[in-house]
């Protein structure tokens, strides 16, 4: 009976770290919060408690992008409520080079650059800060792309 209760305890650990830090998340990361020693328990776990929110009559869901886990809104609730999650924090002219970025990635920042100008540099690191481009060296440039955050971020899977 122990163990139940604390497979329990574990699957609300997990589904604790998803709500509060509002972000994706991986496995590991999370065993490591709930102090779960093996990544297949953990795993089990998580499958549990995406089962439980599946058979549940609930608006929320976890969804697994990239080996990432996250807690958010079901497709058909989203819409009614999104206005409450307020404008995304991304100045006009970042999200122009994201949006380039998106329909032409991989793409090199020197091309990003001729496009856009130098200003692009700060438009850059704002995206990387955000974590929705990395850049990666490729000889004397960076090549650009998109991350699963991203994908996740605009609904895009």
């Amino acid at each position: 009976m122990a163990s139940q209760s604390n497979s329990r305890d574990y699957k609300k650990v997990l589904e604790s770290a998803l709500f509060v830090s509002g972000r994706a998340m991986e496995l590991e990361e999370m065993a490591k919060i709930a102090g779960i020693g093996s990544i297949g328990h953990a795993k089990k776990l998580l499958a549990e408690l995406i089962k439980d929110y599946d058979t549940r009559d609930t608006a929320l869901k976890i969804s697994e992008i990239g080996g990432k886990y996250s807690l958010g809104v079901k497709n058909e609730y989203a819409e009614m409520v999104g206005s409450l999650a307020g404008a995304p924090e991304i100045s006009k002219s970042s999200l122009r080079i994201l949006a380039y970025v998106s329909k032409n990635e991989p793409v090199m920042q020197n091309s990003i650059v001729k496009a856009f100008g130098s200003s692009t540099y700060e438009h850059i690191k704002e995206l990387q800060e955000k974590e929705f481009i990395r850049a990666m060296r490729a000889g004397r440039t960076k090549r650009i792309e998109t991350t699963e955050k991203f994908r996740e971020y605009f609904g895009l899977q």
